[in-house]
């Protein structure tokens, strides 16, 4: 089993090899990096490389490690003991199977099933640490029932992190790390060549060219992203915009064509806005 680029997601040589050395190792990977890196599809195109099932846990601030095992409803029990019903005599009827426990029970002759935990890091501080068992023995109980559930095969887990707040040293230990750095001009080509082949090679540039410049501005406070970057472009060949508006929106100092899906506060356009008036007296 091995990770490499796909047709919809160019891989950093260094990513590549956190990916393929966490398989070996069986550990999950923590990958870390900016909003809009590609860290969320990262697990998505693993899955789809492998041929494999790919489960997705996306986390909450409410969100608690149990209900990645299970959840007893014994609310539901309740009104259907009151009801009569003869399911209330069995009670793994109400056991309702998080994401943990599908990727534990997924077929152990198919490929290892991806686990993608997504942004850990929205959870409370305990969050973490509440899955340091179940994610290095891969098993747990399930004290209703008096049942072990225990993984057929150990998926492969990939857990995403935005920096909100440190992970515990514990939970780190048993995790191999990497951080995606924010793709080069070169790197970002090769992407947006991935997802737009048909783009006119001069407009992007010209686009390049603005979108990295803004990225530079200091005080800006929120940089644009990848997945931005994206959306721009998309709106920049729908509107048919031309290499040559770009650009003397650039010499002015102006704001760049629809603006809007790369500044995404009012701060931020407030800048770019002082700035171009500064750089016009």
């Amino acid at each position: 089993m091995h990770f490499d680029s796909t047709d919809h997601y160019i891989a950093s040589s260094a990513l590549k090899q956190a990916v393929n050395a966490a398989i070996a190792l069986q550990k999950p990977l923590l990958i870390k990096g900016e909003p809009g890196t590609g860290k969320t599809l990262l697990a998505e195109e693993l899955a789809k490389s492998i041929g494999s099932e790919l489960i997705q846990w996306h986390i909450k601030s409410t969100t608690k490690a149990q209900q990645g095992l299970y959840e007893y409803d014994a609310v539901s029990r309740l009104r259907d003991s009151q009801l009569g019903d003869e399911r209330v005599h069995d009670i793994g009827n109400y056991i309702v199977k998080g994401k943990l426990w599908q990727a534990f029970a997924s077929d152990e002759q198919g490929p290892r099933p991806v686990l993608l935990i997504d942004e850990i890091d929205k959870a409370d501080i305990e969050f973490p640490n509440d899955l340091l068992l179940e994610l290095d023995k891969m098993e747990f109980f399930v004290y209703e029932t008096g049942e072990r559930v225990v993984a057929k095969q150990r998926p492969i887990v990939i857990i995403t992190s935005n920096n909100e707040k440190e992970l515990p040293d514990a939970f780190l230990r048993r995790c191999f790390f990497h951080y995606i750095d924010f793709p080069s001009p070169d790197e970002m080509q090769q992407i947006v060549d991935v997802h737009y082949p048909d783009i006119k090679q001069t407009l992007l540039r010209e686009a390049l060219e603005v979108f990295f410049g803004l990225r530079q501005v200091d005080g800006l406070k929120k940089k644009p992203s990848t997945s931005e970057l994206l959306d721009w472009l998309k709106l920049l060949m729908a509107e048919d915009i031309s290499p040559e508006v770009l650009q003397q929106s650039a010499d002015k100092g102006g704001l760049m064509p629809l603006f809007g899906a790369l500044l995404k506060n009012e701060q931020d356009v407030s800048l770019i806005e002082k700035l171009a008036f500064m750089s016009r007296r």
